[in-house]
């Protein structure tokens, strides 16, 4: 992290939302300035900017998958890296006006990733309601105030502490142990160091479009015995049919078998995004067979150094 007189952090706004949780873990960031934002792109142009030394995003959810929104903004701004990774259990309740009742709800305020979350609870308690999306779980619940087009909306507990709604009913998401995926975002090329339990992302797209490509792009982790805890695919957008794809590799990059299988990729792929190896939240650490130990790897080049050698 770079040291400056004015260290400011974003996070998807505004105050009481899970993002927000998320900063808090973050040790340097504690008694430093907080900036709220209203979206994803916001939180990387302030990052881009230099406004902000880094940004709170989420990436994935243990119920809905990955965040699109987000994957596509790393993939489209430029010099980015994930310096930290942080998780938050998910819960949600539905608030509303004072003088509303369940029954009364016929228009719910959801940010989507929430909505699909509490989908199942609403459909079985309002099977006729709608939904009108929303930018963060706060700001639907802050929309109740400020408009009339929702009867109610999901938020984060506790949100009755901070603003004049009613909680009509707690604990509304339809998996208990939910958990939500952050990453801290930044401009450095500095590199944690490896941990032993340590996490790896990128974006890289296919050479072409052909039967087998994908599996190819694949063995370039598999034959050096590199697990991905992570694979999504998503649109490059400039003709229909290509894909890019978003992987976390399970290791670091100073890793030999994590670093060959990177060297691999990039020749294979012709456009490779590195976005940051970092540790692990959950603390776990990487899992391999020996036989793709790093002094494998070292007395395999060695050996063909002295073959080259004359040896």
């Amino acid at each position: 992290m770079p040291e400056t007189a004015n260290v400011t952090y974003s996070f998807l706004g505004p105050v009481g939302t899970f993002t927000e949780a998320a900063l808090a873990q973050v040790p340097e960031a504690r008694g430093m300035p907080w900036r709220a934002v209203n979206n994803v792109g916001e939180a990387l142009a302030d990052v881009v900017s230099g406004r902000s030394t880094a940004a709170m995003i989420a990436i994935e959810n243990s119920v809905d998958g990955g965040v699109s929104a987000t994957q596509d903004a790393l993939a489209s701004v430029p010099g980015l890296r994930i310096i930290g990774e942080y998780l938050v259990p998910v819960n949600f309740v539905l608030v509303a006006r004072r003088g509303t009742t369940l029954d009364d709800v016929q228009v719910v305020n959801a940010h989507p990733v929430a909505y699909a979350q509490c989908r199942a609870w609403l459909e079985a308690k309002r099977p006729n309601h709608g939904h009108i999306p929303a930018s963060s779980n706060v700001t639907a619940a802050l929309s109740l105030l400020e408009s009339g087009q929702a009867d109610a909306a999901i938020a984060p507990p506790g949100i009755e502490k901070h603003y004049d709604l009613v909680v009509l009913a707690t604990n509304i998401g339809d998996n208990p142990n939910a958990v939500t995926r952050f990453v801290l975002v930044g401009r450095t090329s500095e590199i944690p160091a490896p941990t032993g339990a340590d996490k790896t992302s990128l974006i890289a797209e296919l050479p072409d479009d052909r039967s087998g490509a994908l599996l190819e792009m694949l063995e370039q982790f598999a034959t050096r015995g590199v697990n991905l805890s992570l694979i999504q695919s998503r649109p490059i957008g400039d003709s229909l049919g290509r894909y890019r794809f978003v992987i976390d590799a399970d290791g670091h990059i100073d890793d030999e078998r994590m670093s060959d299988a990177l060297l691999g990729l990039r020749r294979f792929s012709p456009n490779v995004i590195f976005l940051g190896s970092y540790p692990r939240a959950d603390k776990i650490p990487n899992e391999f067979t020996s036989r793709y130990d790093d002094a494998i790897f070292t007395e395999a080049r060695e050996w063909l150094k002295g073959l080259r050698g004359g040896q």
